[in-house]
């Protein structure tokens, strides 16, 4: 996104080895039913570039509005309208995030998507060899976001990383200060 937790997640992975790309997700882009004039999508996009640049990394933005009017806001209306009141970051994390987004950076060349998201997680090793993956709270209490994920199946879990899960925000602001990561 740009912000100082997705920010300091890339710079992280870069420093331990990976092959860092920056994937931006745009969600939505009618200008018709904001309250200003800002272009949110659009300063997030220019922030996540900048810290591209700032740690050298490929930067691509994939439009998946369509898809989060569909899958998200016309759900969310239809809860609404059932007397049913839904949790939309729940709902993208599970249908946007980690089932769009997770799919078209795999088909783009990835391992993994890596998250600013303070949660970590954990791998049991079966008796049949495979692996069971545990979502566990993150480091900082007070920013624990295992909650929004909570839905989250086991493959797609074994295809994320939480970079920043087991460090406290103060760490991580210290650090995107350090890198010169903040817009």
């Amino acid at each position: 996104s740009g912000g100082v937790d997705s920010s300091v997640a890339a710079y992280l992975l870069k420093e331990q080895g990976y092959d860092v790309i920056g994937l931006f997700m745009k969600n939505w882009h009618d200008d018709s039913v904001v309250i200003s004039r800002e272009c949110p999508w659009l300063e997030d996009s220019n922030d996540a570039l900048i810290v591209a640049q700032k740690l050298g990394i490929p930067f691509q933005t994939i439009d998946l509005s369509k898809e989060y009017k569909e899958r998200i806001v016309d759900y969310m209306f239809n809860e609404y309208e059932q007397g049913r009141t839904p949790n939309p970051d729940v709902l993208c994390n599970r249908e946007i995030k980690f089932d769009i987004f997770l799919k078209t950076a795999l088909k783009l060349g990835a391992d993994y998507v890596a998250t600013g998201h303070y949660c970590s997680k954990a791998e049991t090793q079966n008796v049949d060899g495979s692996k069971t993956y545990h979502l566990l709270a993150g480091k900082d209490q007070n920013k624990d976001q295992s909650y929004f994920l909570c839905q989250l199946n086991q493959e797609q879990l074994s295809k994320v990383l939480f970079p920043i899960g087991e460090l406290q925000k103060s760490v991580v602001r210290e650090i995107a200060r350090e890198q010169d990561l903040v817009c």
